[in-house]
């Protein structure tokens, strides 16, 4: 691959633009991107089309990095033929990855969904309350839009994947790691997480670790904290002891407590259930009702141990989809 440029492609699926942002964020390391490679398809950055992927051949695209989750069924379609057309696919930040925040989604039922956004939603004028469809007939024809699905799913539910770089976004290190070794040919085995340790964000964080006893949990702003001391000793929820390291302790360097964004460790099945083995072992009272008082001052669990993995878990989605 050294001896010609890179076919590269980023696509955009259901996520918030995050990573494709992180991709300039490497700052200088852009040019080094755009003379070791051709960007054939960046929707928000390179005039490229779906057609102009279509007429590839197949394994024409050395390198896909490919960030959201799959929403809909315009998403779907395209991770299905970029994952024919490119010889290496990358599920690119935590949406891919995992499911990402979209994936909290998957807690809802879709029409309770459509409900907030186009009908209880005050932001829009009461008689122009419209819930979208699939197909539309009008005066010219018929307009047609993505179908929106019941559920978000991780990309390698849907397509083979070869490599996973995690992160709400991505570090810029990990996205140079990831050309750097296509392009000099020393990729790890396929499956392998890029750019990410395999200890926990707790292993790496220099902040001092006592015995943890918590009788009250608080929100980062509801407290002045000390910054040398555990975030969790502190009544702070952090999931850095069941979250996979490598992204610099970012958020507990900052006084929040780490996200969970890079995943779990290897050999842990579900983040949610580490996390929540963590905060019962903290917990100082035996009371079932001491317990439930401190219990309340973490809102919305669930959404919080599950924030970026949720389609990944062992729960996936509620009972009711």
């Amino acid at each position: 691959m050294a001896d010609k440029k890179l076919q590269i492609a980023l696509y955009w699926g259901a996520g918030c633009g995050g990573c494709d942002v992180a991709v300039l964020d490497t700052n200088e390391f852009i040019l080094d991107v755009a003379a070791l490679a051709d960007i054939r398809l960046w929707p928000i950055a390179v005039d490229g089309k779906y057609k102009d992927v279509e007429h590839m051949q197949d394994g024409e695209l050395d390198l896909t990095l490919y960030n959201g989750a799959v929403r809909n069924s315009e998403n779907e379609e395209i991770a299905k033929l970029l994952r024919q057309k490119s010889k290496i696919m990358v599920a690119f930040g935590s949406c891919a990855h995992m499911g990402g925040i979209p994936g909290l989604a998957n807690l809802c039922k879709k029409e309770e969904i459509f409900k907030t956004a186009y009908l209880d939603n005050p932001s829009i004028e009461s008689r122009n309350q419209v819930v979208p469809y699939p197909q539309t007939k009008v005066e010219v024809g018929e307009l047609e839009i993505p179908t929106f699905y019941k559920r978000v799913y991780k990309l390698d539910a849907i397509v083979p994947v070869d490599y996973y770089v995690p992160g709400c976004p991505p570090a810029p290190h990990q996205i140079k790691t990831v050309l750097l070794a296509v392009v000099g040919g020393k990729l790890p085995p396929r499956g392998s997480v890029v750019g990410a340790s395999d200890r926990a964000v707790c292993d790496e964080c220099q902040r001092k670790k006592n015995e943890k006893k918590v009788s009250k949990f608080y929100r980062p702003w509801q407290i002045i904290q000390d910054f040398d001391t555990c975030l969790m000793e502190q009544g702070i929820l952090c999931a850095g002891s069941a979250t996979r390291g490598g992204c610099g302790v970012r958020c507990p360097n900052t006084g929040q407590g780490c996200r969970g964004c890079y995943g779990p460790m290897p050999n842990v099945k579900d983040q949610g259930a580490k996390l929540l083995s963590a905060v019962s072992s903290v917990i100082d009272s035996k009371d079932p009702k001491e317990i439930e008082r401190i219990l309340a001052g973490i809102p919305d669990f669930v959404s919080m141990a599950y924030r970026f993995g949720l389609p990944a878990s062992m729960l996936q989605r509620s009972f009711q989809q």
